[in-house]
């Protein structure tokens, strides 16, 4: 019996706790935060997005350019293997329409308990309170602790939602040529909105297209008071981000993605009459709410010709004048380089420490894919760190 570490309590690190304790190993796992998996909890508020079922092609060219790195961790754990595991606690799931696979009780809560249970019932110890300082060091409410460990997994989250403990401080104790630069993913975007927007904040714009150059998608997102953030926006965070210049990045709207111009253009081709222009627009093609908002803050400032509004319907620019704070967005790309790892996740510059879950540098969008990447490399890390203590 060894003595394995795991540091971070979020769903990697428990991942890996749990491969380790099942090969019969004494495991401690450790978390700075008074509990464990504070990020999975807050994850769970809105609905605890477990792993997106759709084919293999689509979901694994969802982590883009770490795809090829990641398909056989993934391959490992995917996302028929996730339902498997989270019915096994106990957990009942559901499919929706998008593909994306829920618990029915939503809530993140109570798979967490028991999945702490079940670890508990395998002899795994929990230190809270406990941060890393390096080495086998932690700083606790008693003072500095040695944890000394014949194996260690480190499963330190990225560098966004700092109340929870992922502060991405850990980086300090890595070599500069073993991490890729932290920045926000799936994060929302600044746009300078005029006061004409101030009760449209927090209102959902549903049905649209959005595109920025040669990528585009079909959703939802929401008009904040300090720009855009949601589920479409998210989707396409990492292209906004690399194309955001000083001046900022203009996304491209499509208002009706399933009507075309040229029947746009027919539906406004009756005389407007003496109707305003926003009566118009709105009996003619059905331009209203959030949306006609829209359109008034961005259109109507450079047109008024029927034929020329009904091109911006379809390409309605926004300037995004660059990303929230990377303490806001609900993951980060950058983290430890594949590089500097084994295909086992171990770290070749120290022997027998491995790295899991959002410290890893990878990212993907909202929609299943982020929690199903940090059970799978926390699988594999710890099953590697199996084999390592042979």
């Amino acid at each position: 019996m060894a003595n394995a570490v795991v540091i971070g309590g979020g769903p990697a690190g428990l991942m890996a706790a749990e491969m380790l304790a099942d090969a019969g190993h004494s495991v401690t796992v450790v978390d700075a935060k008074p509990t464990m998996g504070r990020k999975l909890l807050m994850a769970g508020k809105s609905g605890l997005n477990l792993t997106k079922n759709e084919p293999a092609g689509p979901f694994f060219a969802a982590y883009g350019d770490a795809e090829n790195w990641l398909e056989p961790i993934l391959q490992g754990f995917h996302p028929a293997d996730v339902i498997e595991w989270a019915e096994m606690l106990g957990q009942s799931v559901f499919t929706g329409s998008s593909g994306r696979v829920f618990p029915d009780a939503m809530k993140a809560s109570p798979l967490l308990r028991a999945w702490l249970a079940r670890l508990r019932d395998k002899n795994v110890v929990f230190q809270n309170g406990w941060r890393w300082v390096g080495g086998i060091e932690f700083d606790t409410a008693n003072g500095r602790q040695s944890l000394p460990a014949d194996v260690t997994v480190l499963a330190l989250g990225g560098a966004s939602w700092l109340r929870l403990g992922s502060d991405g401080k850990w980086a300090q104790h890595f070599n500069a040529d073993e991490l890729a630069p932290f920045q926000p993913a799936n994060m929302g975007f600044l746009v300078g909105w005029s006061d004409y927007m101030r009760p449209m904040f927090g209102m959902p714009v549903k049905s649209v297209r959005i595109s920025i150059g040669e990528h585009s998608v079909l959703g939802e997102f929401i008009i904040s008071k300090t720009g855009v953030e949601g589920g479409a926006i998210y989707s396409i965070s990492k292209p906004l981000r690399e194309a955001m210049t000083p001046n900022g990045v203009t996304l491209m709207l499509d208002l009706f993605p399933d009507i075309n111009i040229s029947k746009l253009k027919r539906k406004m081709s009756a005389p407007r009459g003496k109707s305003s222009l926003s009566n118009y627009l709105r009996k003619s093609v059905g331009l209203s709410g959030v949306k006609m908002a829209l359109f008034n803050e961005s259109a109507l400032k450079t047109s008024k010709q029927p034929y020329e509004l009904a091109a911006k319907m379809k390409a309605l620019p926004i300037v995004l004048q660059g990303p929230r704070p990377m303490d806001e967005a609900i993951s980060t790309a950058g983290g430890v380089k594949q590089s500097a790892l084994t295909d086992g996740l171990m770290l070749k510059s120290r022997k027998g420490v491995f790295c899991a879950g959002e410290m890893l540098d990878w990212e993907a969008p909202t929609g299943g894919y982020l929690l199903n990447a940090c059970l799978a490399t926390g699988r594999h890390a710890g099953l590697a760190a199996v084999k390592y203590l042979g």
